[in-house]
């Protein structure tokens, strides 16, 4: 069956322009990025790629990211002042194009960020009409869109690992939607990114977090 559409999708989202693919996804790849840092970076080196790396200045994408690092909504107009707000937070960035990197989507940003001594790296795409997936998370495969509750498990490779983090939150009536695994190697660090129907409790994730073979967990809540 074909995927259908609402009449939201086909309007877009609420946002400041001129584009929901180079304005109001950029804001979303942004704040994704924050709520997987815990908070808006203290730096970050943001590389734009392909079509982005080509029209980011014209179309107000570079304000765009830098609003969303500062966890501003698409539809907030702070967006057009964005680097004068960076500047009296104390944000520090650079800008990074590469115009023909045929292994990643046309509009496509990775963002290197730096928070009270902790490095954190995000590649995200804008698909247009403001909808984004964040492909990668510290080198690790992620494809979430931020639409749905979200959860990313660092932990060791462990035989058993997935089926008991599944049983944690089906004690909880979450209905995970989609589960995406990744690791280094065999009993190596592995990534666990699970999308929810429904949040977990904060037992829950607590619960896990004190777990000696789980490194962190971090809870994404739906947009």
């Amino acid at each position: 069956m074909a995927e259908r559409s609402s009449i939201f999708d086909m309007i877009g989202p609420v946002m400041i322009g001129p584009s929901s693919s180079h304005t109001a996804g950029v804001v979303r790849i942004a704040r994704a990025a924050v709520k997987i840092m815990g908070g808006s970076p203290e730096s970050a080196e943001i590389v734009f790629y392909n079509s982005f790396a080509r029209t980011y200045e014209g179309h107000g994408s570079d304000r765009a990211i830098i609003a969303g690092l500062l966890d501003f909504a698409p539809d907030d107009t702070r967006i057009k002042t964005a680097f004068d707000h960076a500047k009296e937070q104390g944000l520090n960035y650079t800008f990074k194009s590469i115009g023909n990197a045929s292994t990643h989507h046309p509009n496509t940003i990775r963002l290197q960020l730096k928070r009270d001594g902790i490095n954190r790296e995000v590649v995200g795409i804008s698909k247009g009409g403001g909808i984004i997936e964040i492909e990668e998370v510290d080198g690790f495969k992620a494809g979430f869109s931020g639409q749905l509750h979200t959860l990313i498990v660092m932990a060791e490779d462990r035989k058993g690992s997935i089926s008991f983090i599944a049983n944690v939150l089906s004690n909880d009536d979450c209905n995970i939607a989609t589960m995406t695994v990744s690791r280094k190697g065999k009993n190596d660090r592995a990534c666990l990114v699970i999308e929810v129907d429904s949040a977990p409790r904060a037992i829950s994730m607590e619960y896990l977090r004190e777990l000696s073979w789980v490194e962190s967990v971090t809870y994404i809540a739906a947009e």
